[in-house]
């Protein structure tokens, strides 16, 4: 018999927060295994869901939990094209459960990267990179960042690359040492792959007030590279100073943390006040025994760790 758990595991516990579930554990069930956890302490849980992902995850464990996490507070869910050559997409509303189709000019041609602050962080075969808010009215409100360099480039992938009519070629190197001069186009769908895998915002950029910073977790590298939007022609690349590459970047409490897949943590200070940016290691977060797949989110300024928790037994 096995049983898998998704963990959502507080990272910074209070005194009176430490016999207290805030985090989301859902289980999924080989067994008759029956939920036994008080109502009040399960709508405690529910109130701290981020998305309808979440939510879905939480319900779908049994009938106690889905009661208590009504979907009509969360918004519809964005459903993007298969095609990438198609500019309609999907609003999944799930307390009505319909489906309701817009035409999104902006997604033509491009992949989504990541969403952070509620805009979409899309690039084309060129690398130009824009950000897009789906729930705007009317036509969507873009933001363009600047297109990837040469020096994003190089520090993204371990093979060299090349950028010939717009376009970016591969250059893999065989058995011998030799590289193919010819080299191989990069598709679409693995541009976030190679170049952009993860763009997180500081804020969002038509928030007043606020600037609004993007950095940018590139495709294999302990670097990550930053703009500010509006502001900036060209991304920036930081030395993170970590020994694994870059697995996940989060921003919290106004700084920007890189995590590598081991768990060491670099906080990233970008130049959105012309300073120097900077790059300070701290000790690796502890994580309970048994989580895989880790990744990290912020949820009101505190840093959780997501992950998978796999525990194996037998019966006898």
């Amino acid at each position: 018999m096995a049983v898998t758990r998704f963990g959502f595991v507080k990272t910074n516990w209070t005194d009176s927060e430490a016999t207290n579930i805030l985090g989301l554990v859902v289980i999924h069930e080989f067994t008759n295994l029956r939920s036994g956890l008080p109502e009040d302490l399960l709508e405690s849980i529910g109130q701290h869901l981020a998305s309808g992902h979440d939510a879905a995850s939480f319900r779908s464990a049994c009938s106690p939990w889905r009661a208590a996490v009504p979907f009509a507070t969360f918004g519809p869910l964005l459903l993007l094209p298969f095609d990438l050559d198609l500019d309609r997409v999907g609003f999944y509303c799930v307390p009505e459960k319909k489906v309701l189709s817009k035409t999104l000019l902006d997604v033509r041609g491009k992949v989504a990267c990541s969403s952070s602050c509620g805009w979409l962080a899309l690039i084309d075969e060129a690398t130009s990179v824009t950000l897009l808010n789906p729930f705007a009215c009317a036509r969507a409100p873009c933001v363009e960042l600047p297109p990837a360099g040469e020096h994003i480039a190089a520090a993204s992938s371990l093979e060299r690359m090349s950028r010939v009519n717009d376009r970016w070629v591969l250059h893999p190197t065989n058995g011998y040492g030799d590289t193919d001069a010819a080299g191989r186009a990069i598709k679409l769908e693995d541009m976030r792959d190679v170049f952009f895998y993860e763009i997180m915002l500081s804020a969002p950029p038509d928030a007043a007030g606020h600037e609004c910073v993007a950095m940018a977790m590139l495709g294999y590298s302990t670097e990550v590279t930053f703009c500010r939007v509006g502001v900036d022609s060209a991304w920036t690349l930081l030395d993170t100073k970590l020994e694994s590459s870059v697995g996940s970047i989060v921003h919290c409490q106004d700084k920007f943390l890189a995590i590598d897949f081991t768990g060491e943590i670099s906080v990233c200070s970008s130049n959105a006040t012309g300073a120097t940016p900077t790059a300070m290691l701290l000790p690796s977060l502890s994580s309970p025994a048994g989580l895989y797949h880790r990744s990290y989110l912020e949820s009101n300024s505190e840093l959780h760790i997501v992950g998978v928790m796999v525990s194996m037994f037998h019966e006898t």
